[in-house]
């Protein structure tokens, strides 16, 4: 199906144009940057011998993410959250679900008592932040774990499965895959979804915008968002081999 007015002259069910380009950033434990189209994500990781108070002394270890948009990152520039005092719903709300998708592909008790954390900077945003977030952020986590084995601090590799994220959504009673913002801002229902590389589904995070979906529409979303993760996880496996 074919729609000739979608940026990068793409089908509806079709994603945008995906760029990974690695060691992005040398002083971190890994660094991807990553390119949706248009959206540009810095996703870099740092080791930390340390974890949060609440899982101390269990000898598990951590996985946690911090994201930002940089001021430029949108048409007009946004003030810094860090200049406001505190941080928005929106912005921890995606940690939260960045942070436990990437939990979702490693096995915490493998890393032992230390925490990767993995900072997602939004360089250019149009569209599928926290998708790409979690796409690139997982290269770099997958990166920082092969430092630990090459330091010979970890004997073996504590990642489990491989996982990708895509936005799909209904816009204008049409079903779409990885929306930009142009559609995004004015879907009538936005879905992002995060699978591994067995097709399970680790989380779905969406609502209806501004007009309900049914049952039989979830399922159609999920088919063709399970169709471009594939494609990603196949990209991000390219990558890993060269990392």
């Amino acid at each position: 199906m074919d729609n000739k007015n979608r940026s990068f002259n793409r089908s509806l069910f079709e994603m945008r144009p995906v760029v990974f380009k690695k060691n992005y950033t040398p002083h971190a434990d890994g660094s991807i940057l990553i390119k949706v189209g248009n959206t540009s994500v810095l996703c870099n990781a740092s080791i930390q011998e340390k974890v949060p108070f609440f899982i101390k002394g269990q000898k598990i270890g951590w996985i946690t993410a911090e994201y930002g948009m940089i001021p430029t990152s949108t048409h007009k520039r946004n003030i810094r959250e860090s200049i406001q005092g505190k941080q928005k719903g929106r912005t921890i709300e995606i940690q939260r679900f960045i942070s436990r998708s990437l939990r979702s592909a490693i096995n915490l008790k493998k890393l032992g008592e230390r925490t990767i954390l993995l900072d997602c900077d939004v360089l250019e945003a149009d569209g599928g932040t926290r998708s790409a977030s979690i796409t690139g952020s997982y290269i770099a986590m997958v990166q920082a774990c092969k430092k630990l084995i090459k330091k010979k601090i970890l004997k073996k590799n504590p990642i489990k499965t491989i996982l990708a994220s895509i936005s799909v959504g209904i816009v204008n009673n049409k079903y779409m895959c990885d929306l930009d913002y142009n559609e995004d801002s004015k879907a009538n229902s936005d879905i992002n979804i995060v699978m591994d590389s067995e097709e399970k589904i680790v989380e779905i995070q969406g609502t209806a915008e501004t007009k309900t979906f049914k049952e039989n529409d979830l399922y159609n979303l999920i088919t063709i968002a399970k169709k471009n993760i594939k494609k990603l996880i196949k990209k991000q496996k390219d990558i890993i081999k060269e990392i």
